[in-house]
């Protein structure tokens, strides 16, 4: 019989004092490749083993089932049977189905496996669209709400006060809330929000439901716990009544689902929420060589607000690997095959397909990596969303350029010079009007994923343009048929084509981040909201501390082949990633190319973010208007009271700065300074021109 594992064995230092901390709250900061669960599941065995807690007695709860079940086999390993190790959600169901008789009586209600029928009767209800894609963002909304613990009447306040996108306008989002909630509790059903709203109200309403769940279960681990939503701390509250004998891991570097309603705050406010609390810092990351880690530690160390202020620097424990590749490409297709080509390479030399991802920031960005790696020979498959073309907007959109292209009107018109030829991708875009593909993107994330496919279908038809000057719509829909049919790897031991998103939670040998584009990564919606800007950085983290030994980052300057109408600058994260004397390190400028920006005092290159944003040199001296400075402070305190909001999210201290030094006369000059896009711009710039304009009349 094997013996089982000690619970001390084959610890780091820091891994120790995260074991062996006595029963009560503790928090365990733990970076990326650290090894929590190695540290958490080692500690639950220690609190048994010491005779702290029963096995029994202990409800491990994390957010993914693979997670739970790795969680059970590893305390298997060290001898420790027993323990419920479940997510939040099949620990909450669990619990209401057993006390059910007690605080509700009679037949249980069902739980309700898929939300979109039952809003799609509340939107038909409230007038609101009922495609598929826009019933999805509904639901999505309806489920961030519950998470928020944000009900029907007071959603549109909450969203004006978040500045939170809609699908449709916030008023008739609360209405189909309030309809979906009304029918789904007629007909007697529980959606998974639901599971934990009755659980905790079980709890916190019913003392002897209370009193039996605290005697049964006494200490609570949480993992993940940066990803806790305001309901999931509810249910945790009501299962701790007010006792501390709980142990949280998270990194708030990790935080990337605010937008689903997760906040880094409980992670935060831990220690002062519980002042005896044991803090504890892991540190050495086991996964990935230095070169990956150095990368991951430079681009968090340039994060701004509340959560950067805990980050954690990692220090790489593996031996020295190759260092990180950049690569800057002309266009996607020069990008996409490159990457093809590279991971063929290493196919070749012994690297298992299934040891390889190809990540990037949307799933609409998968299908050129589909194409290129079919071309290759190298298989794939694609995890957290369907291929490219077997997405129902894409096969809608076929349909409709199919017969388009039969129809003689449009074949005339494609193929006549004069005023009245069509290009083939206006051609392209004046069908996909109907179908979905509007001139600026919707608000829903489920609606902006099929625009993104849609609008990648006119991309290709500006790809195929630049090869055949005269293909035309015709010709187009054979191309994407022949595309279509060739896209069929074998989908076993193959390469991940994934999200940064779905990607969590993963990690591989050789990792290549793609389309590192501004626009893309940072998303264009994210553009003038500082928190958004830096919850992209951090999914760009998350994609870094993926790769266990190779990492490639690589963009394109164009869409369209052959590098026409350089229209597109690398990612503004890159900057400081490159190494100087890397033939990529050369800063693009806002137009997407050009030479590295220079001190507008001294002529010397700059080098890191800030010096860039105020354009001159950290040893320069400073030019900046004193007066001007305190007025727009002035007027950022009073804006950011207005609107609820922390001042940062306004502007930033060194945007200010930046301001004041430079006086931007003009809304193009005032877009010139790093961190001001074109949201902020709408937003503040008339109030920011009109300081510089009056600070300049006072002077005269």
């Amino acid at each position: 019989m094997t013996r089982p594992e000690s619970p001390d064995s084959g610890l780091d230092d820091e891994q120790r004092a995260a074991v062996a901390a006595p029963r009560g709250p503790v928090c365990v900061l733990a970076g990326a490749g650290t090894g929590k669960t190695r540290t958490i599941t080692r500690r639950i065995a220690h609190l048994v083993r010491t005779g702290h807690v029963a096995p029994g007695q202990v409800l491990a709860v994390t957010f993914t089932a693979r997670a739970a079940g790795e969680m059970r086999n590893r305390l298997r390993v060290l001898g420790v049977t027993g323990v419920q190790a479940r997510t939040f959600h099949a620990a909450a169901l669990r619990q209401l189905r057993y006390f059910w008789p007690q605080v509700v009586g009679g037949e249980q209600w069902q739980l309700l496996e898929g939300k979109l029928r039952i809003v799609g009767q509340a939107a038909a209800r409230a007038r609101a669209g009922t495609d598929a894609a826009t019933l999805r963002d509904l639901a999505g909304e309806i489920e961030w709400a519950k998470a928020s613990l944000v009900v029907p009447n007071e959603y549109a306040a909450a969203v004006a006060r978040l500045r939170r996108d809609t699908p449709v306008p916030p008023e008739q989002v609360a209405t189909v809330y309030a309809g979906y909630e009304e029918l789904k509790n007629r007909a007697q059903l529980l959606d998974f929000d639901d599971l934990l709203l009755h659980t905790a109200a079980a709890l916190e309403e019913h003392r002897g439901v209370a009193e039996e769940f605290r005697e049964r279960y006494r200490c609570f681990v949480v993992d993940e716990y940066q990803d806790v939503t305001a309901l999931q701390q509810r249910v945790l509250d009501a299962w701790l009544g007010g006792r501390d004998d709980l142990t949280v891991v998270g990194d708030a570097n990790q935080t990337i689902y605010t937008f689903a309603g997760a906040t880094p705050r409980h992670l935060l406010d831990f220690p002062r929420r519980y002042q005896d609390a044991v803090v504890v810092r892991l540190t050495r990351d086991y996964r990935s060589t230095p070169q990956v880690v150095s990368t991951a530690n430079t681009l968090i160390g340039t994060a701004r607000g509340r959560v950067a202020g805990t980050r954690l620097r990692l220090v790489g424990q593996l031996p020295p690997g190759p260092e990180p590749r950049f690569t800057e490409h002309d266009d996607e297709l020069a990008e996409a095959a490159a990457v093809a080509a590279a991971i063929r390479r290493l196919v070749d030399d012994g690297t298992p397909a299934a040891e390889i991802a190809v990540l990037y920031r949307v799933n609409a960005q998968s299908e050129v990596y589909e194409q290129a790696l079919t071309e290759a020979g190298v298989p794939y498959q694609v995890r957290g969303g369907e291929r490219f073309f077997a997405r129902a907007e894409v096969r809608r959109a076929m349909t409709a350029l199919r017969a388009a292209a039969t129809e003689r009107q449009w074949a005339e018109r494609a193929a006549a010079p004069g005023p009245d030829h069509v290009a083939l991708p206006d051609a392209v875009r004046a069908v996909l009007g109907p179908v979905g593909l509007t001139a600026e993107p919707p608000g829903g994330a489920a609606q902006r994923a099929q625009w993104e496919s849609l609008l990648a279908l006119v991309e290709l038809a500006e790809e195929l343009i630049a090869v055949e000057p005269a293909a035309d719509l015709r010709r187009f829909a054979a191309e994407l048929d022949l595309r279509a049919e060739a896209a069929h790897p074998p989908t076993v031991q193959g390469v991940t084509l994934a999200s940064l998103h779905a990607a969590k939670g993963l990690e591989w040998d050789a990792v290549f981040l793609v389309g590192l584009v501004d626009g893309t990564l940072p998303i264009q919606h994210a553009d003038g909201d500082d928190a958004a800007i830096e919850e992209e950085r951090r999914l760009l983290y998350v994609g870094i501390t993926r790769a266990r030994r190779l990492l490639s980052l690589s963009w394109a300057l164009s869409r369209q082949q052959g590098g026409g109408g350089r229209r597109r600058r690398r990612s503004r994260f890159l900057y400081g990633l490159i190494p100087d004397d890397h033939p990529a390190a050369r800063l693009p400028t806002r137009a997407g190319g050009g030479a590295k920006p220079r001190c507008r005092l001294c002529g010397k290159p700059l080098l890191g973010t800030l010096p860039m944003k105020l354009r001159r040199c950290a040893d320069c001296p400073s030019d900046v208007d004193v007066d001007l400075l305190d007025r727009l402070k002035d007027w950022r305190r009073s804006t950011a009271k207005e609107q609820d909001v922390p001042a940062y999210v306004v502007f930033t201290d060194a945007t200010l700065t930046a301001i004041a030094e430079q006086r931007p006369a003009d809304p193009s000059a005032l877009v010139a300074i790093p961190g001001i896009g074109a949201g902020k711009l709408d937003r503040y710039g008339a109030a920011v021109l009109a300081l510089v304009v009056d600070g300049a009349d006072a002077g005269q």
